[in-house]
């Protein structure tokens, strides 16, 4: 596609969520009810589709299909073990959220520990979210640039700057009762733009519907399920249980996607929304992996040289026609901003409520102004963020290590929720933020000498170890009153 024509649908693109934000907020004042509950009125069903595509960035829309070659569906393990997580959700975290009719679900750990506490799991969210969400955008604004704005000579701090402001301008009024409808909407044109991508990739092929479900099972690609070797990090029950913890501490524990969940009518429709949101995400993570599976024979069957990252662009914008690079584009597009605009959106809500505790300390009219310049001053924030791992750091893998180090700071969350589930203990509560700040840096340890020590590689498990270290840290500094 020619760099005009992809700007063109870029544009068309904000243009439709910013008429989805004017007909969602229209005849409502702005209100900070409205901004972080979405006045408790949203549709079980239409969160249910949203979320799908808020758990997938544009990272996981490249990279998934790219590990085919040489993980084969060895992910698919831990979509497996997301199951149990999103249960665990549904049935212990969503009715404890619901009794506590809890704007952010960060305010538990203070009515449970204290201050610090609800303090440090706050700040834990707000860091790892900033950074690991912009991140991610910055990866997909890297491929943009290349396709789209470094031919039109547009700077990349343009580019970033322009993307954040038009995310901002379609949030800025309603916040999450926008984000419903445009996630929704996002959704949809994430799935369509897959099921184009794996319908023209079996045509040519010489796949039906019944051969691409034998194609598919007979590759070597398709292989699931992996039991051979204990130490490695493709072994199921690691990546099972990893999958299961995953889900739990970056949705259950994250104020980002819970949200979404606390604008439900009731506790019956948030549940029904989280079953319905896991056989549809498993679903579709599945079909990420048919098409990297599709995308890596095609490329093998061809001789084009296309790897990792690299197979779905190269593939799209070459070889397999407009159809499938419009797709290509909008897929892309649809699963960065989806995450982007409910991160924008969560970090607002939890540094209005759980840093400045401005419901407590304002009036209605002035939580609303202090709203709104929190809300820009995120947009500043993720412009500054990206430019500078950009400008900063030009080795990708550099940036590739600072996310998923990102995903470190959900240990102590895992900790301190399983802690105050689990066990009737109170904890001296200003020692919180040095045991959970301890548990972060074992596990960097841990994650980066197990190999040397023991022999043995740390996958997604280290996050299960560093929950475990932070509620040994809480263990410790129990307090004698239960």
């Amino acid at each position: 596609m020619a760099p005009t024509t992809i700007l063109i649908l870029i544009l068309a693109y904000f243009s439709v969520l910013i008429a989805f934000s004017y007909f969602t907020g229209k005849g409502e004042a702005s209100n900070n009810n409205s901004f972080f509950k979405a006045n408790k009125q949203s549709p079980w069903y239409l969160v249910a589709f949203g979320m799908i595509g808020a758990s997938l960035s544009g990272v996981t829309f490249i990279s998934v299909p790219g590990k085919v070659e040489t993980s084969q569906f060895v992910y698919f393990q831990i979509v497996l073990g997301y199951i149990l997580g999103y249960f665990v959700i549904g049935a212990v975290l969503l009715p404890l959220y619901y009794r506590l009719n809890l704007t952010t679900i960060y305010t538990y750990l203070k009515d449970r520990f204290g201050n610090y506490s609800y303090k440090t799991g706050a700040w834990f969210f707000l860091v790892s979210r900033t950074v690991g969400s912009n991140l991610r955008l910055l990866l997909v604004a890297n491929v943009l640039q290349t396709l789209v704005f470094d031919p039109l000579n547009i700077p990349y701090w343009i580019t970033v700057t322009v993307t954040i402001l038009l995310i901002w301008v379609y949030t800025f009024k309603s916040g999450i009762k926008t984000i419903i409808w445009t996630d929704t909407l996002q959704t949809l044109f994430m799935l369509v733009s897959v099921g184009v991508c794996i319908y023209v990739v079996s045509t040519d092929l010489g796949l039906n519907i019944s051969g691409l479900a034998n194609f598919v099972s007979e590759s070597s690609f398709s292989k699931t399920l992996f039991f051979e070797n204990v130490s490695s990090p493709k072994y199921f029950w690691k990546q099972f249980f990893s999958g299961a913890f995953i889900a739990i501490v970056m949705t259950g524990l994250d104020q980002d996607m819970m949200q979404k969940n606390l604008t439900c009518r009731s506790l019956k429709d948030a549940q029904k929304n989280m079953f319905w949101f896991t056989i549809v995400l498993t679903v579709v993570n599945f079909l990420f992996l048919v098409m990297g599976l599709l995308f890596t024979e095609y490329a093998l069957k061809n001789g084009i040289d296309a790897h990792g990252d690299n197979l779905f662009p190269i593939l799209a914008n070459n070889h397999l026609g407009i159809v499938v690079a419009f797709s290509f584009i909008l897929g892309l597009i649809a699963a960065a901003y989806s995450s982007a605009d409910s991160a924008l959106t969560s970090l607002t809500t939890s540094f209005c409520v759980d840093i400045l505790d401005i419901e407590s300390n304002h009036t209605e009219d002035q939580q609303v102004k202090i709203r709104k310049r929190v809300h820009f001053s995120f947009v500043i924030i993720s412009i500054l963020v990206i430019l500078f791992f950009k400008y900063g750091f030009e080795d990708k893998s550099i940036i590739d290590k600072v996310l998923k180090y990102a995903g470190f700071t959900y240990g102590p969350l895992l900790g301190l929720y399983a802690f105050g589930l689990f066990t009737k203990w109170k904890i001296k509560d200003k020692l919180t933020p040095i045991v959970a700040l301890l548990a972060v840096l074992i596990s960097l340890v841990l994650n980066a000498k197990s190999m040397d020590w023991f022999g043995f590689n740390f996958g997604f498990e280290i996050l299960i170890v560093n929950g475990f270290l932070t509620f040994l840290g809480l263990v410790l500094i129990r307090s004698q009153k239960n």
